[in-house]
C-alpha cells in the first residue's frame, strides 16, 4: 500500500534571523492524521519554526512543503495557502469589541461571501465544536482564560482547514482549562480529520495526546520518536529538559554566542 503523502515535509532545514543561524539540518515529515508535539525549552528556536511553517520566515537553506506544495515566498499563492492552516495564538488575539461568535465569523467574513444565516450556522457549529455555543454572545473580557483559548480555537477552525498549528495553547491556563484544552486538540483531530502540529513546552499535558514527539534543542532536533519512547530516552537533553533540572548540556549561565552560532 503506497505510504500517503505527507502533509508537512522539511528537508535540510535551516532557519536564519538577522544573520544568526537559529536552527539547521532539519528534516521532518508529518503523516496526514497525526497530532505532532514539537517541544523545547524557552528560545530554542519552536517560534521560529513555526514561522516557516506559515511561510512568515524563508529558510536560509533546505526547503518546506505544507499541504503537498513548496512553501510560497508571497503574493496571493501564499496568502491562499494560508487560508488552510488554521493557527492558534498563545494570546488567542482576539478582538475585543466584537463579541465571542462576531470573532468567530471574522475569517468567514473576510474570505467567503457567504449568507448571513449560512454565515450564522457555521459559527454556532465551531462553537459547538469546542463546548462554548452558549456564550456566543459574550465579549472576550467576560471569558476566562481556558474559554477565551477554546473561542481562539473555534475561530482557527472556521475556514476548515486540514492542517492546524498550535503555537503554546496552554501559555497561563490552569491544569483543568489545559487538559480541557488538548483533549479538543485531540479530539477535533480526529472528528475533523485534521493534521495538528502542537508547538509547547508544556511536556506533561501534551504527551497524552501525542502521536509523536519532537524535541529541539541546541539549534537542531534532538529526538523524533513516540511519547513512550521520549520518556524512555537517555539523550541528555531530553532527560534535562523532561525533569526540568536547572544545569546540564542546556547551562544554568548562558555564556555569549559567537557570530552565526546556533541559538
Amino acid at each position: 500500500m503506497t505510504e500517503p503523502a505527507p502533509i508537512v515535509a522539511l528537508r535540510g532545514l535551516r532557519l536564519a534571523r538577522g544573520g544568526r543561524s537559529i536552527l539547521r539540518d532539519v528534516d521532518l515529515a508529518v503523516r496526514p492524521g497525526e497530532v505532532v508535539a514539537v517541544l523545547g525549552p524557552s528560545g530554542c528556536g519552536k517560534s521560529t519554526l513555526l514561522a516557516a511553517l506559515t511561510g512568515e520566515l524563508e529558510p536560509a537553506g533546505g526547503s518546506v512543503e505544507v499541504l503537498g506544495a513548496p512553501m510560497p515566498t508571497g503574493g496571493r499563492a501564499l496568502l491562499a495557502l494560508r487560508r488552510r492552516i488554521g493557527v492558534m495564538l498563545q494570546g488567542n488575539g482576539l478582538l475585543t469589541d466584537l463579541s465571542v461568535a462576531e470573532n468567530v465569523a471574522l475569517p468567514l467574513r473576510t474570505h467567503t461571501d457567504l449568507p448571513g444565516p449560512v454565515l450564522r450556522r457555521l459559527v454556532e457549529m465551531k462553537l459547538h465544536a469546542v463546548g462554548l455555543r452558549a456564550v456566543a454572545d459574550a465579549m472576550p473580557r467576560e471569558l476566562s482564560g481556558g474559554m477565551a483559548r477554546r473561542v481562539a480555537l473555534a475561530r482557527a477552525l472556521a475556514l476548515d482547514p486540514p492542517l492546524m498549528i498550535y503555537d503554546e495553547p496552554l501559555t497561563g491556563l490552569d491544569p483543568i482549562a489545559s487538559g480541557v484544552v488538548m483533549s479538543l486538540v485531540r479530539r477535533l483531530n480526529d472528528t475533523l480529520g485534521l493534521t495538528s502540529i502542537v508547538v509547547t513546552h508544556h511536556v506533561h499535558e501534551t504527551l497524552p495526546v501525542a502521536d509523536r514527539a519532537v524535541v529541539i534543542a541546541d539549534g537542531r532536533i534532538i529526538f523524533t520518536g513516540t511519547p513512550a519512547a521520549l520518556e524512555a530516552s537517555d539523550d541528555p537533553f531530553v532527560r534535562q529538559f523532561l525533569r526540568g533540572a536547572p544545569d546540564g548540556p542546556i547551562p544554568f549561565d548562558a555564556a555569549p554566542r559567537a557570530a552565526g552560532a546556533p541559538a
